[in-house]
């Protein structure tokens, strides 16, 4: 088989089973529904609120099957992975339109749900990076955006089925729908033969040391630079979680704008996000991932400045510093798959990545955390910038440690081969 032209095909097949899987960030349109739903079957008041631990569930478990699933994939290859995957993710969404109690919404959306997500997302990434050793960071940012830009696209068809009818019935189309085409779509992705190279391609002397630098997730985690990489990615998501988790909210309080232009700033914030992972992603390959992501830290500590001076009716400083920080997130989203397979390998990089990934989900906890709990404090929003700004010059800092790690090692390399 000609892979280096079939490459693309499995491309646009991660692609699209990317865009489909994203769909798990369609759950603000169906918390209310599902909560006024939930609370009529069971004869108590139930709000948006009340359900926020069936999103928790499903946002943390998706490490986990990362690294299960990735070893699988790594194994035996990624169609069975993609499809198993495929049957929890859509049956999950299925599943939950049967839901009668918020425990049973949190196994159906949360867990079920949750870990075919994991699944399917780890091998898509990965597999599209080992396909493409001359493109690893343009790949990443485009299989990376698909997933994102799925935020933008599948709220407003979920809102109008449930609009016409009904929440239960979104849950088992939208579910029916995606086990069909993810699954069906799994039959597309082939594993990479050990030691692709496409046509015409020759790799550089870093990039041919890429390719022979195999890792085991025990010698990853063995490795300096992994800790400094796991800690890089927390900080840098941390500004952009900060702000995804509670966009709406932020515009409405701290700008005063109306739900309508509140929403429009979240759809603003999604769409840089988008183009931060594929712009992010193509400027890697040609500067290099940690410049990237340097620029990156620099630039969320001025969005973040923004925000902090932002106040009631100043749309244009709050839409440029939520603009900078969507695309700053989205670069950290975009390269690290790229990063984690030049520092590590591609053969193990399922594995690898899933469990890089899990800096994500720390972050994922902190960024909304640092955000509640200010707010709780001081009935504002602002100080949780500062805060951000903190671990932004931690992410800085990590970018250049990285970059002496990096100089030794080199170093230490060739003193051996002397």
């Amino acid at each position: 088989m000609d892979y280096s032209k079939k490459r693309w095909s499995i491309l646009i097949a991660a692609c699209f089973i990317n865009l489909c899987v994203g769909s798990m960030y369609a759950w603000s349109v169906f918390a209310a529904p599902m909560a006024a739903h939930l609370g009529q079957l069971n004869g108590i008041h139930l709000t948006p609120a009340d359900l926020a631990i069936v999103f928790v569930v499903g946002n943390s478990v998706g490490p986990i099957t990362m690294i299960t699933g990735g070893k699988i994939n790594d194994t035996f290859g990624p169609k069975v992975v993609i499809f198993v995957g495929g049957l929890m993710f859509g049956g999950g969404m299925f599943l939950s339109g049967l839901a009668t109690t918020v425990d049973s919404l949190i196994v159906t959306y949360g867990l079920v749900l949750g870990l075919g997500l994991g699944m399917v997302y780890g091998s898509t990434i990965s597999t599209s990076i080992k396909f493409f050793p001359d493109k690893r960071g343009l790949v990443g940012g485009l299989t990376t955006a698909l997933f994102g830009i799925s935020s933008v696209v599948i709220p407003p068809i979920a809102a109008a089925i449930t609009a016409e009818m009904g929440v239960v019935a979104a849950f088992k189309i939208i579910g029916a729908a995606f086990t069909i085409i993810v699954c069906g779509s799994a039959f597309f992705i082939h594993k990479c033969p050990d030691g692709f190279k496409p046509a015409g391609w020759t790799p550089s002397k870093t990039q041919a040391s890429v390719q022979s630098n195999d890792k085991d997730w025990k010698e990853m985690l063995r490795s300096p630079t992994f800790y400094v990489l796991i800690c890089l990615l927390m900080c840098g998501a941390v500004a952009g979680l900060m702000c995804i988790a509670l966009a709406s909210p932020l515009a409405q309080r701290m700008i005063g704008m109306s739900t309508a232009a509140a929403t429009a700033a979240v759809s603003t914030l999604a769409l840089f996000n988008v183009c931060g992972r594929i712009l992010a992603g193509w400027l890697s390959d040609k500067i290099g991932r940690i410049n990237t992501l340097t620029a990156a830290c620099a630039l969320s500590i001025i969005g973040l400045y923004l925000l902090y001076l932002a106040g009631i009716g100043e749309v244009t400083t709050f839409y440029v510093g939520i603009s900078i920080i969507g695309v700053c997130f989205g670069a950290f989203m975009g390269v690290f798959p790229g990063l984690t397979a030049d520092q590590f390998g591609v053969k193990n990089n399922s594995v690898n990545f899933g469990i890089m990934f899990s800096g994500f989900a720390v972050a994922g906890y902190t960024g909304p955390t640092i955000m509640r709990n200010v707010f709780g404090a001081t009935h504002s929003f602002k100080d949780a910038f500062l805060i951000g700004i903190v671990f932004c010059v931690a992410g800085l800092i990590l970018t250049y440690i990285f970059r002496i790690i990096t100089k030794k090692s080199k170093a230490n390399e060739l003193a051996a081969s002397q």
